[in-house]
């Protein structure tokens, strides 16, 4: 690419395929140069440092959070479509949870404003601002964790069987009279898992949380009745975003 070509966006595409390709470590201001077929020198026109390089990458990311949320439909809706483009995200590009600690998020545009959306719609289901903060950051931990822990492992068909494999001999091994629900999961592995299955269930469990957990004030220690979808909103309103934790909201 000639440098009186070089764009801001072309720069941020280019570090997204090689953070796709050889991981977030790879991404860096001389490689990316490199791939770009410029110096280091001329990409200081489009991003000051490596610091506002990834910034600039996680916005990018994360703009599909917010990209399809409709206004008209009840929060509940839109938080779960916010949810799965996280989910989604992550799952293409798994090193996402890897590079939120790492961004300034106050300069963030993405993060900030897919935070202050995510914290919006749980006011507007009865949160009050300091819950739907802490509510913002346990569903980006959960849908983050999701992936990460996706069953079946394996960087292609035949490793995923060997370690699944290996996971229903090491259950089978144990005494099930010890632990009978173990011995009887061992069965379960000798089969591919649902992904499709396994992200719908893990969304639906977040949401059903969300839902379950009654407004500020009404707790009690009986069951709560779950939380409708045109609850109101508790009047206040704002974005509360974490500095001080890698994770964020």
């Amino acid at each position: 690419m000639a440098p009186e070509k070089l764009t801001r966006q072309a720069v941020i595409e280019q570090a997204l395929k090689l953070a796709d390709t050889d991981g977030l470590q790879a991404v860096t201001i001389r490689r990316l140069a490199a791939e770009l077929g410029v110096t280091p020198t001329a990409l200081y026109w489009h991003v000051k440092n490596k610091d506002e390089l990834l910034s600039a990458l996680a916005d990018h990311l994360l703009a599909a959070l917010v990209a399809d949320v409709d206004p008209n439909r009840p929060w509940s809706r839109r938080l779960r479509t916010m949810i799965t483009a996280l989910v989604e995200q992550t799952r293409a590009h798994p090193y996402l949870s890897t590079l939120l600690p790492m961004i300034d998020k106050s300069a963030a545009e993405g993060y900030l404003r897919a935070t202050d959306t995510a914290i919006g719609l749980l006011t507007e289901a009865g949160f009050t601002l300091q819950e739907a903060d802490q509510v913002a950051t346990y569903l980006l931990l959960g849908a983050t964790a999701m992936v990460s822990c996706q069953p079946g492992g394996g960087s292609d068909e035949e490793e995923a069987t060997e370690l699944r494999r290996q996971h229903r001999l090491d259950l089978e091994r144990l005494p099930p009279g010890r632990y009978p629900h173990l011995a009887a999961f061992a069965a379960t592995l000798s089969t591919p898992p649902d992904l499709d299955a396994y992200y719908s269930f893990g969304i639906d469990l977040l949401l059903s949380a969300v839902k379950a957990t009654p407004p500020n004030g009404c707790r009690s220690s009986q069951a709560p009745a779950a939380r409708s979808e045109s609850a109101g909103a508790t009047g206040n309103s704002g974005v509360i975003v974490r500095h001080e934790h890698g994770e964020g909201s």
